[in-house]
């Protein structure tokens, strides 16, 4: 027992480092933001005195559960992620099925390529496809003039569009390497039992193969929502090109940002961080509950 119980902890010990920067980086952050939400600073002396801080219990939550501009911009974004999440789990899936229909080396070629815009930094991406939307430099808005076509990439009308399509470039080859992953863990004796009774292709990816996978969509789905309702760097940047369209309430994050160090207002920053937090976790969790059953 005294040999088990050493292994235990040894083994134990590995969790270590993740449990500490995880209780660092997270957990202690939290609490300073919830302690800081909890207190309000006023200026004195027509804001030319010395800032008062008060303590001001739930003030500062009542006043974001009733701010109109959070709460558009936390609609603005959920109305973008039921429609683009939704669009790269299935171009994803599509990606992962065809991959997993062809010969493994050729696959492993096509996997690679794919997975080439994944790893490109999120700000590199950023800025690559703001030079391509661009209508001064950019080769998209030439390309579409050429066909009678006027399309600005940055107005009111697209700028979502834009931002979705970069969001799927960069994400859907890291969700189409979990898909694939995950069909190659199915068993190939399931195929070919499918395939002698008569089963074509499209049979078995619809009825075996997805199924199969349902699992790993929902992880990269519940990953999906939660970085979209926090997207920032992305529309951040897009306002750098047209302020007039991207204004600064545009994302949750981005009234966050603007609160904390534009104005200032740390203690309303820190209380509306902790709202956009529970709304992310109450929306992961239902969603999670909602759709991860096992295959029949």
């Amino acid at each position: 027992m005294r040999w088990r119980t050493a292994m235990a902890w040894k083994g134990a010990a590995f969790t270590v480092p993740f449990f500490a920067g995880f209780a660092l980086f997270t957990v202690v952050p939290v609490l300073m933001a919830l302690s800081k939400s909890m207190y309000s600073t006023r200026s004195s002396g027509l804001g030319f005195g010395e800032p008062v801080v008060t303590f001001s219990g739930l003030e500062n939550f009542t006043r974001g559960l009733t701010d109109g501009r959070f709460w558009g911009s936390m609609w603005r974004v959920a109305l973008f992620s039921v429609i683009v999440i939704p669009l790269i789990q299935v171009v994803s899936l599509l990606m992962a099925l065809m991959l997993d229909a062809i010969r493994r080396r050729l696959a492993a070629r096509f996997r690679l390529a794919l997975l080439i815009p994944y790893m490109i930094p999120g700000i590199v991406q950023t800025l690559i496809w703001i030079y391509l939307y661009s209508p001064v430099v950019g080769p998209l808005s030439p390309f579409f003039r050429w066909f009678g076509l006027d399309v600005n990439f940055y107005s009111g009308d697209l700028i979502w569009v834009s931002i979705g399509n970069l969001m799927a470039w960069g994400g859907v080859g890291f969700t189409m390497l979990i898909v694939y992953g995950a069909l190659q863990a199915v068993p190939a004796e399931i195929f070919d039992s499918a395939r002698v009774d008569g089963a074509s292709e499209w049979r078995i990816a619809w009825y075996i193969k997805v199924p199969f996978v349902r699992r790993s969509l929902v992880l990269v789905s519940v990953l999906s929502i939660i970085g979209t309702l926090q997207i920032f760097s992305d529309p951040l940047l897009f306002r750098s090109m047209t302020p007039e369209t991207v204004n600064k309430d545009f994302t949750p994050i981005m009234m966050i940002y603007n609160q904390a160090f534009a104005e200032g207002n740390f203690n309303y920053a820190s209380a509306l961080s902790i709202i956009l937090a529970l709304v992310v976790g109450v929306v992961s969790a239902i969603f999670y509950r909602l759709t991860n059953r096992a295959p029949v």
